[in-house]
């Protein structure tokens, strides 16, 4: 690699590699910087990914980095009251999240990337509001023409460059367990329990493994969601005999941006994805899939800019308007049902999932369903009686507990 490098990414997340991995593929010099040293740690993210989704991005996933495949999902109500989706065949993989982030940073070191580990970025450089590459801790600059930053939650660069940060509003707090054995769990499904006393403005979940073990986490936006995963892994009246016999293992701490992509993610010579970006699904707390997506994006606009020597923020927002005609109705459209979902009160939440078994919207859902694309799906689910009813519903219940407001 040459002294300068075309192009900077800040964090070796996936979205990063991603990035990275694009640009260099079309021939661009690029470093990535990670503030850790090594890949995949700490792990946060349950990985549970959607395989068209990978496919689509042109990604497989090694048989050694997947740790279960999944067919459906059984979807518990505050009452207790179940709704279960499931396929005919898997439809996600569960992944070992260390394992996939070194995948993909093996795929980007295959075309060409550097990675320097241990060299957490401390800002950027600017020279009239351009900016022209990084600042490590300590005193070490690497200039570059294109900086990416997929640091993951933290707004710290992206805020040097004028660009509005991710907002505290929707932004829930994230706790996952890792335990050594789950009972009376179909191993092919993943179980989600909702209630605002389980984990208000959010869910609770149970991630099944092929060995027995399970992913088990929550998020929530209020309170200590530690306090709540202890409530749910030893009160909840389902899931605490799941669990009774349990250990954990490992456990992370982690906050998840719901409130949708933020306004610019471009500036001179800078471009944002993933977390930094908030580019995650509101209704899951997802950001795997949407973030590669627009990550291949910046990788390819990073490599174009590049390529014709034009660093203009002009220039660079072709970015966004390329990663908003892929995932952008699908994002807005989830941030609303975000926001629906956030209004229902346990009674209306259990109507709704009664109204789902009744009306056998299951069966839609495996038609037209897609676990990433949900606006799209909405939009689908319309032409089909039993789903308009429950969309309906749904919208009722919304309206009617905004009047109240």
């Amino acid at each position: 690699m040459k002294q300068k490098p075309d192009i900077v990414v800040v964090g070796g997340g996936p979205c990063g590699s991603y990035a990275a991995y694009t640009a260099a593929k079309l021939g661009a010099e690029v470093l990535v910087c990670e503030e850790h040293e090594t890949i995949g740690a700490p792990r946060h993210c349950a990985g549970h990914l959607n395989i068209s989704s990978l496919r689509r991005l042109g990604l497989h996933a090694p048989r050694d980095i997947v740790e279960n495949e999944i067919r459906g999902a059984v979807f518990c109500s505050p009452s207790g009251k179940q709704f279960v989706l499931r396929c005919r065949a898997p439809v996600t993989y569960v992944v070992n999240r260390e394992l996939f982030d070194k995948h993909l940073a093996e795929l980007a070191i295959k075309a060409g990337v550097k990675y320097r580990f241990k060299s957490g970025v401390r800002s950027l450089i600017l020279d009239s509001g351009v900016v022209k590459g990084v600042a490590l801790r300590g005193k070490e600059r690497v200039e570059a023409n294109v900086v990416v930053d997929a640091e993951g939650c933290s707004s710290k660069l992206l805020k040097e460059t004028g660009l509005q940060g991710l907002r505290g509003s929707m932004m829930v707090r994230g706790v996952q367990a890792e335990v050594d054995r789950v009972e009376d769990v179909e191993m092919d499904m993943v179980e989600v329990y909702l209630g605002n006393k389980v984990a208000p403005g959010f869910f609770a979940w149970i991630i099944p493994r092929k060995d027995g073990s399970a992913k088990v986490g929550l998020a929530t936006e209020t309170g200590d969601p530690r306090k709540y995963l202890r409530m749910f892994m030893e009160k909840h009246p389902v899931a605490s005999e799941k669990l009774k016999k349990s250990r954990t293992t490992y456990s992370s701490f982690h906050p998840i941006p719901l409130a949708g992509p933020i306004p610019k993610t471009f500036s001179d010579g800078f471009l944002v994805v993933g977390d930094a970006a908030s580019q995650v699904k509101p209704t899951t707390g997802g950001g795997v899939i949407f973030g590669l997506t627009c990550a291949r994006e910046a990788g390819k606009v990073a490599y174009e800019a590049v390529n014709a020597q034009f660093f203009s923020e002009a220039f660079l927002s072709r970015y966004q308007h390329r990663w908003k005609r892929l995932v952008g109705f699908d994002l807005a459209a989830m941030l609303q049902m975000r926001r629906m979902l956030n209004s229902l009160s346990d009674s209306r939440m259990d109507g709704m999932i009664d109204l789902c078994t009744k009306l056998g919207v299951d069966s839609v859902l495996e038609k037209v369903g897609d676990l990433d694309f949900q606006g799209r799906s909405l939009v689908r689910m319309i032409t089909y009686p039993g789903a308009l009813a429950v969309i309906s519903y749904f919208l009722f219940s919304w309206l009617t507990s905004t009047a109240k407001q």
